[in-house]
């Protein structure tokens, strides 16, 4: 895996945004600095973009259920179970997966929750047009898709879709769980690039059983991590935007 690179960051209508590649980290310290940092920030308070990976863990989210953890979290030679505060269940993130947490006052920026998620899941389609993958988004179920017959189609998914299986032909390749208190956000959004996607299967992804789980490597698109981190780094702050 190549050195990270540094990132820079933006002035778009007076409002600043400073974008931190954090580098490889474990998760639980890095919740706690986001939490902190929203609680401690004052108007003023410039945004940032933090990007990073993660050292092995299982998140768990404010709605998740015990049972779509499909292991026993306190036997050996596992990996952590967190539960954290964000929205959504139980997802995964190891090395090789790129996570991105923006850090952003939606009011100073002048837009609601709903354009958010719709804005953040942009940044990981226009991320993925970078290497010609076409995502997709399913109703009523946040993050990205792609085709697995072809991920570089690029047709607009059948609407309807199928009654009993609407990820039917899908693989999810970027996952989302944000947190929003005093209209500021934190959590974010995980892009699979080059990872063991063995731990997938020891859980329901998302809360949605035999959900198949992607990354870039695994649909034929060889990219070092930290340079499509980079492209979603810069998606998200042109996408975000004011």
């Amino acid at each position: 895996m190549s050195q990270r690179p540094e990132l820079g960051g933006s002035c778009d209508n007076a409002v600043v945004t400073i974008i931190q590649n954090l580098g490889l980290v474990p998760y639980e310290p890095t919740m706690a600095a986001m939490q902190a940092f929203t609680e401690q920030r004052t108007a003023d308070t410039p945004d940032e973009i933090w990007v990073c990976q993660h050292t092995p863990v299982f998140t768990q989210g404010l709605a998740g259920k015990a049972d779509h953890v499909l292991f026993n979290p306190d036997g050996p030679d596992h990996i952590p179970v967190v539960q954290t505060n964000r929205g959504g269940q139980v997802t995964y993130h190891g090395p090789g997966q790129i996570v991105a947490y923006p850090l952003l006052d939606l009011r100073r920026r002048g837009y609601f929750v709903k354009e958010y998620v719709y804005r953040l899941e942009e940044a990981v389609i226009r991320t993925l047009m970078h290497v010609g993958v076409t995502g997709h988004r399913v109703a009523g179920a946040p993050g990205i898709y792609v085709r697995l017959s072809d991920p570089f189609a690029h047709a607009a998914l059948s609407t309807p879709v199928h009654p009993d299986d609407p990820f039917r032909g899908l693989g999810k390749v970027a996952a989302l769980g944000i947190k929003v208190s005093r209209h500021c956000t934190y959590h974010g959004v995980s892009l699979n690039v080059a990872m063991d996607l063995s731990p997938f299967q020891r859980i329901n992804p998302c809360g949605y059983a035999g959900l198949a789980t992607v990354d870039l490597a695994s649909l034929g698109v060889p990219v070092d991590p930290w340079e499509i981190g980079a492209v979603l780094a810069a998606q998200l702050d042109a996408r975000l935007a004011p």
